[in-house]
């Protein structure tokens, strides 16, 4: 049965989207079928950016250590950018790399990339030489702007085919902006429609190689608005309850801006929020407990690991944080009881504020897909949520492609006029990750409850094989870190003469603690079946290696430690 605030939620954003409401819908024709879009949203993100830093012109927008900038000094900055880019001979389509850490001046480059014209090309900050090098062979990209570490990587490129331009970001955004030049400001800027090309992001590479994501101007429009449409509905259950927001909204950015949930929810949400955004250089737990307290921080978002570390810093005490009304995650699911414990002791003084979320969103679907809100989120703390309306529609379909009965496990996929338009040239990829009436196959295998609520339990890649008997990986993993001295787990198949394959893990205890394989084996027995348990387990005290969206590289884990395996 829906829940009470299920209920609230829908009948606020069936207002939210009605012919009279803020968000009025609309539909256009694809694969077939008229897909929903939300008419009042701006045909392009250079439209966007116009109309709502013109909007918020004087609020403040970016806070980046003592450099503190309005909506219209960075829609300013951004206009140059765009000028300067059109002058050095960017026409429409060109692939703009960004290559550098956050910072105003990643920002004002992905704006003025797309007023352009040009597609803002994100790569990984944290990639080596290797790993840039093959995305911009990938996307063939014209140039790309990269601050002085990622301007040494590609220094290094024998092949780098495309322009160089580094960006000193640590300097003020003006000056930094420098070495790009400048425009003539009376040029006109190209032609852009919402079926143009925007955006290249890059998959996290968790079953392979990264791939390009093409998106159009439409689809990462619409998808803010999604998130905006979802704002507005829970905006308007406060306001029911006496207790709308007050203040100018706040976030801090500390995910990076080459991922997709920092590009859109976070990022590019604020514009039309008027939200000021606060960037940290780095993640560390106590520094954004203190620019929380500094700036009134409204809404925390990270991966898990980020808010479980301000729930258990020894110094949180000395922190005001009761601004906090939601602590988001997103990437990996939180245990349970991480939940509960936000749930319970991130409430400010009166109780109110400090309420867990969590959503589900990928690459390809511009990061919409699901999202399980306060209350629901303590009721089924294992559940990414219902699909995000109002424009999300999410299948659970099997091998052949048909959607599965309520309750039965399958592969999630979700359609959308946000999603991706392909993968840049592999239409083979492409081609496999749709479904001919246009769903996205995520690769995430789930099913639905009895009230429309997502539970993700494996990849669809990510299964072990053991003599006929299927092992989830994330279901061993899960088992893992139930022991209080795991800090992090990757469970993989390895090959296995006699029963083709069989589970093996790689764990991390936490600072201090002594973990041995026996004893792990053994509390795992005690907690599933024992053909799950893993038959051989390596404890390691370094890091388990990360991707850009921070989830564990379950490709370079397997590598490595096949090949031990093979050794030993």
């Amino acid at each position: 049965m829906p829940s009470v605030l299920d209920q609230r939620m829908d009948a606020a954003m069936a207002a939210v989207v009605a012919d009279e409401g803020m968000l009025p819908l609309a539909s256009i024709p694809r694969y077939g079928r008229a897909l929903p879009v939300i008419a009042a949203a701006p045909p392009t993100l250079g439209a966007y950016f116009a109309h709502f830093a013109g909007e918020h012109a004087h609020a403040t927008f970016l806070v980046a250590g003592d450099e503190r900038l309005t909506f219209a000094e960075v829609h300013a900055a951004a206009t140059g950018v765009a000028h300067a880019l059109v002058a050095r001979g960017v026409v429409k389509g060109d692939r703009v790399g960004i290559a550098m850490r956050n910072s105003p001046s990643w920002i004002a480059l992905y704006m003025g990339i797309v007023m352009a014209g040009g597609i803002a090309t994100l790569l990984n900050g944290w990639w080596q030489t290797e790993e840039l090098s093959a995305a911009l062979n990938e996307v063939a990209c014209d140039m790309v702007f990269a601050d002085p570490p990622r301007a040494k990587r590609l220094a290094s490129l024998e092949d780098a085919h495309c322009a160089v331009i580094e960006i000193d970001d640590a300097r003020p955004l003006a000056a930094a902006l420098r070495p790009l030049g400048t425009g003539d400001a009376a040029t006109a800027m190209p032609a852009i429609t919402p079926d143009d090309l925007a955006t290249i992001l890059f998959t996290s590479g968790s079953t392979g190689p990264s791939k390009g994501a093409l998106s159009d101007h439409r689809g990462v429009v619409q998808a803010i608005f999604n998130y905006l449409a979802q704002v507005m509905t829970m905006v308007g259950i406060a306001t029911q309850d006496g207790n709308p927001p007050m203040g100018q909204p706040s976030t801090l950015l500390n995910v990076p801006l080459f991922h997709v949930t920092a590009e859109i929810p976070v990022m590019l949400q604020s514009f039309a929020m008027g939200r000021k955004l606060v960037l940290m250089a780095k993640w560390d737990a106590e520094e954004a407990m203190r620019l929380i307290e500094k700036e009134g921080i409204t809404y925390f978002v990270g991966v898990p690991l980020m808010s479980f570390e301000l729930l258990t810093h020894p110094n949180r005490a000395k922190y005001d944080l009761s601004t906090v009304a939601d602590f988001a995650a997103g990437g990996a699911p939180r245990p349970a009881e991480h939940v509960r414990r936000i749930a319970e002791e991130m409430a400010g003084p009166d109780g109110k504020g400090g309420a867990p979320l969590i959503g589900y969103g990928l690459t390809e679907t511009n990061a919409i897909g699901t999202s399980n809100w306060r209350s629901n989120y303590i009721a089924k703390p294992n559940s990414a949520g219902r699909p995000s309306l109002p424009l999300v529609d999410l299948a659970i379909l099997d091998d052949a492609g048909r959607p599965v009965a309520q309750g039965q496990r399958g592969e999630i996929a979700i359609r959308s006029i946000c999603n991706f338009r392909e993968y840049w040239g592999r239409p083979d990829a492409t081609a496999a990750a749709m479904t001919a009436d246009g769903y996205f196959l995520t690769g995430d295998i789930g099913y639905l409850d009895e009230d429309g609520y997502v539970f993700i339990v494996d990849r669809k890649k990510d299964i072990i094989i053991r003599g006929g008997e299927n092992i989830s990986c994330q279901e061993v993993e899960a088992a893992l870190y139930e022991h209080p001295d795991v800090a992090e787990a990757a469970v993989f198949g390895l090959a296995d003469e006699r029963l083709g394959e069989v589970p093996g893990a790689v764990v991390v205890p936490r600072d201090g603690a002594v973990l041995t394989a026996e004893g792990l084996a053994g509390f795992l027995h005690a907690h599933i079946a024992a053909f799950k348990v893993p038959q051989t387990i390596w404890i390691t005290h370094a890091p388990l290696p990360r991707l850009g969206t921070e989830k564990i590289d379950k490709v370079r884990v397997r590598a490595t430690y096949r090949a031990l395996a093979v050794v030993g």
